[in-house]
Formats: C-alpha cells, sequence, structure tokens
C-alpha cells in the first residue's frame, strides 16, 4: 500500500528519472538507466552497490498497460549460474487516495535467488514509501 494516486505511483515505476530514485536495495544506487516504458521495448538499469563494483539488469517489456499493469522480463547481465531469466508482473489498484501494488516474479532456479530478489524488492519498496509520504 502506498499513500498516493495510482497514477503517481505508476510514474514511479515509469519514469526513469523518479525510478533512479528508489530502485534497488538499500544502499544502493542507479548511476544509470534506459527504461521506455513500452511494450517491446528494452531496458536496462546500471546498479552500484556500497562496495564493489556496478552490475546490470536488463529486459523487455511484455505489457506496459498504464496506470494499471506492467510486465517485464528480468534478467541479470553476467548472471549467476543459479540465475534465469524471469518475468515481474506488476499490477496497480486504485483505492482513491492510496494504492495497493502487486507484485509476482517467477521463476526461480534456487530458494536463495528467491530470496536476494524479496529482500531487493522489500527496500525497493520501502524507499518508494519514503519518497512518496
Amino acid at each position: 500500500m502506498l499513500p498516493a494516486a495510482r497514477e503517481e505511483v505508476y510514474a514511479a515505476f515509469t519514469q526513469p528519472e523518479q525510478l533512479a530514485e528508489w530502485w534497488g536495495p538499500e544502499g544502493f544506487v542507479i548511476p544509470s538507466l534506459d527504461f521506455p516504458a513500452r511494450t517491446g521495448e528494452l531496458y536496462r538499469i546500471e546498479m552500484q552497490p556500497p562496495e564493489g563494483g556496478p552490475f546490470f539488469l536488463a529486459g523487455e517489456f511484455r505489457e506496459v498497460d498504464a496506470p494499471a499493469r506492467l510486465v517485464f522480463t528480468f534478467r541479470w547481465e553476467d548472471p549467476d549460474p543459479d540465475d534465469v531469466e524471469n518475468i515481474a508482473t506488476l499490477w496497480f489498484v486504485d483505492l482513491g487516495d492510496s494504492t495497493e501494488v502487486g507484485l509476482v516474479q517467477a521463476p526461480f532456479r534456487t530458494e536463495a535467488r528467491l530470496a536476494l530478489h524479496r529482500e531487493g524488492w522489500g527496500d525497493s519498496f520501502e524507499k518508494l514509501a519514503r519518497l512518496i509520504r
């Protein structure tokens, strides 16, 4: 649940300058991203952890239905051996002055990789909630 109108929350997910402010686990920054939220377009996000070098995730937008739904593939460049490309599906439910955001991402090859993504999304949603308030 985020305390903002659905259009505002959707924009935070699809406007590159807004996405760069909150994407990624706590302590990470986004030095660059190409995120053209249109069906069929490719995206790429550079993530910089607090320590170590940057890494990239990329994918393709499969479905863009503003402001209700966003579906994209998700793959790490230079993936861990346990990584597989998966699909992230987000939906945005209009509750008037707040928005419920749903997320499903799958498949994962191991529980460890699922836990890593769950933690990353959790941190990201917390950062987004702080920005929206």
